[in-house]
């Protein structure tokens, strides 16, 4: 059966198509708008001069030591000072016997003086027949035999003067007495103990401990490093403080005296590659004590241009080596791989990699590891000064990028 079409019916699909289209419109939501750039804070690099040192271990050894040896046989009567206390050059240690050495100074003196009684008779005996020889009243044997007993006698009296002089000094060895001021260790005899002159065992030990040195060995590649940066002047070594050493104890605490560096070794040790370098501490409170582990913080001299990232700017990839991210001049991210020298206090000594002007991003590390070469950023202040502060102990950094 037909339908008749009515305009009422046409006006009726009319508006379901509208409907329909509206619909449709509806189900087509507007593009979002693009991501805003990230905001990053930045640092720009800027170089200055950098005073360059190291840290190098060594240990403490005395000034001077001097083992005591008695230089006479003998029985040891007294002991004169108190183990570990400080004595004075000169200032007597131990008392050995002395009667037996004054007996024998006393009989040599003896000696001498009889011989030396002997002397006017002798002489004069030989002046008259050195006379009477002229006028033929004596033969020549008589005064030949006067001349030679004249010799004997003088001869005689400086044997006996040598026997004096020597016995005197036994004497005078019967005190054993202090060569050097200086800390006086354990005494490893007591009174009545026999010792005898020169004998293998010290009797005591004294150290000089203030000043007081400090080795530390620095290895040979360091050295030629050091000579092959200053001759190609990246390195200043002048200024008066430049061998002004510091010191760190074995607790990490700072030493309250700076040194003096005295000398580098002329030798290298076969078994360690290194040279010697030799240091002097004043210690007047006793602090340092021999053997004693520390560090040493040597100069090596100043880096007039030398460029500092922060520490938390940089970051390693899957391969260890060293990059930061640089916002570059149209406003993108770049990447920047380093080779870096050293730690100094919170930032890094870059060897190459970063140059002046360069705005080294100093976001976190997880801003940072979202960031790729190339993604538009924004650049927003930030009150890290980590480029401008002071350097702190420079070490060397780990695996040497």
């Amino acid at each position: 059966m037909r339908i008749p079409r009515t305009p009422f019916h046409r006006n009726a699909v009319f508006l379901v198509l509208s409907a329909g289209f509206m619909l449709a419109g509806c189900d087509k939501a507007p593009p979002p708008a693009p991501p805003p750039a990230p905001q990053v804070a930045v640092v720009t690099i800027q170089p200055r001069a950098v005073a360059l040192t190291t840290e190098l271990p060594g240990r403490t050894s005395p000034l001077r030591i001097a083992e005591i040896r008695p230089q006479v046989n003998g029985l040891i009567l007294k002991r004169l000072f108190t183990e570990g206390a400080e004595v004075k050059a000169g200032q007597m240690l131990y008392q050995i016997d002395p009667a037996p050495f004054q007996a024998a100074l006393d009989n040599a003196r003896a000696a001498l003086a009889r011989a030396e009684a002997n002397l006017p008779s002798i002489r004069a005996r030989a002046e008259r027949f050195k006379e009477l020889l002229a006028d033929k009243a004596v033969s020549q044997q008589d005064y030949d035999d006067a001349s030679g007993a004249l010799k004997q006698v003088e001869a005689d009296i400086a044997s006996w003067k040598a026997q004096v002089e020597s016995a005197r000094i036994n004497l005078g060895y019967t005190a054993i007495r202090a060569p050097i001021t200086g800390r006086i260790g354990k005494s490893d005899v007591t009174e009545g103990a026999i010792v005898t002159a020169y004998q293998a065992a010290a009797l005591t030990t004294i150290q000089q401990l203030d000043p007081i040195y400090v080795d530390v060995p620095q290895s040979t590649s360091d050295l030629l490093r050091l000579k092959r940066r200053m001759e190609a002047g990246g390195l200043n070594q002048g200024g008066n403080g430049q061998n002004k050493v510091g010191l760190f104890l074995e607790d990490g605490s700072s030493y309250a005296h700076a040194g003096t560096l005295q000398f580098r070794d002329i030798s290298v040790d076969p078994s360690t590659g290194s040279v010697t370098l030799r240091m002097v501490f004043p210690n007047p409170q006793g602090t340092l004590l021999p053997k004693m582990f520390v560090r040493a913080q040597v100069k090596e001299g100043v880096k007039e241009q030398a460029i500092l990232a922060p520490q938390q700017a940089v970051m390693r990839n899957p391969k260890g080596e060293p990059y930061v991210m640089v916002v570059e001049d149209g406003g993108k991210v770049g990447l920047r791989m380093l080779t870096l020298e050293r730690e100094i206090g919170d930032q890094w000594l870059v060897v190459s990699g970063l140059a002046a002007g360069d705005r080294v991003i100093v976001e976190g590390l997880q801003v940072l590891q979202r960031l790729r070469p190339g993604t538009p950023v924004t650049v927003k202040a930030t009150p890290f000064g980590g480029a401008e502060s002071g350097p702190a102990r420079a070490r060397p950094a780990a695996g040497g990028k």
